[in-house]
Formats: structure tokens, C-alpha cells, sequence
């Protein structure tokens, strides 16, 4: 079983930039790949990044060219850097780590609130 805590949310205006945090435990050598998805007010959650143990990233569209993913394997830490954001932003993000062998994401953290507003 893999535990997530993420860390980092808070308010910020538009324009700004915040870093996400995840720190991973339990059995983390079965981790294969971890992600970030958020989910706004009404809305479905919806994939914001991912990075597999290989290094492969993706990015959803709407984040491209703002956002960046990467994964500190020695602290078991996963990053999500934001910056220039926009109001649209604002949500509930999750992080999220998918065991070798799972097709779907399998662990899931309780998600950190970002906030987008001047």
C-alpha cells in the first residue's frame, strides 16, 4: 500500500506561481508512475500531469508551457511547479501513483486546495 500527502496549495493571484508537493510512502518500489489531477468546483476530476519511473511526461493542454512535473526518487517526493496561473487553475488537486502493472492510477492523496484570485 502506498500512502500520498500533498502539500503546497494555498491562494495566489493571477499571474503567480506555487509548487506542489507529494511525499510517498509504504511500499514505494511498486510505484510505476505518479501523477497530478485536479478537480474544480462542478466539474469532473481531470489529468493536469503525469511522469513514469522512466522519465516520460505528460501534460494536458490546458497546462502546457506553465506547469512542470518532476519526481525526487531519494525523498520519494513528487512536484508539481505552477507558474502563471490563471483563475482557471483554481481546484482541488490530487496527487496520485499508479503500481507496475495497473493500468489506472491506484493510490490516490486527500488533494490540496489552489486558488487562483486577485
Amino acid at each position: 500500500q502506498v500512502q500520498l500527502v500533498e502539500s503546497g496549495g494555498g491562494l495566489v493571484q493571477p499571474g503567480g506561481s506555487l509548487r506542489l508537493s507529494c511525499a510517498a510512502s509504504g511500499v514505494i518500489v511498486k510505484i510505476d508512475a505518479m501523477g497530478w489531477y485536479r478537480q474544480a468546483p462542478g466539474k469532473q476530476r481531470e489529468l493536469v500531469a503525469t511522469i513514469t519511473s522512466g522519465g516520460s511526461i505528460l501534460y494536458a493542454d490546458p497546462v502546457k508551457g506553465r506547469f512542470t512535473i518532476s519526481r525526487d526518487n531519494a525523498k520519494n517526493t513528487l512536484y508539481l511547479q505552477m507558474n502563471s496561473l490563471k483563475p482557471e487553475d483554481t481546484a482541488v488537486y490530487y496527487c496520485c501513483a499508479r503500481d507496475y502493472g495497473w493500468r489506472a492510477f491506484n493510490s490516490w492523496g486527500q488533494g490540496t486546495q489552489v486558488t487562483v484570485s486577485s
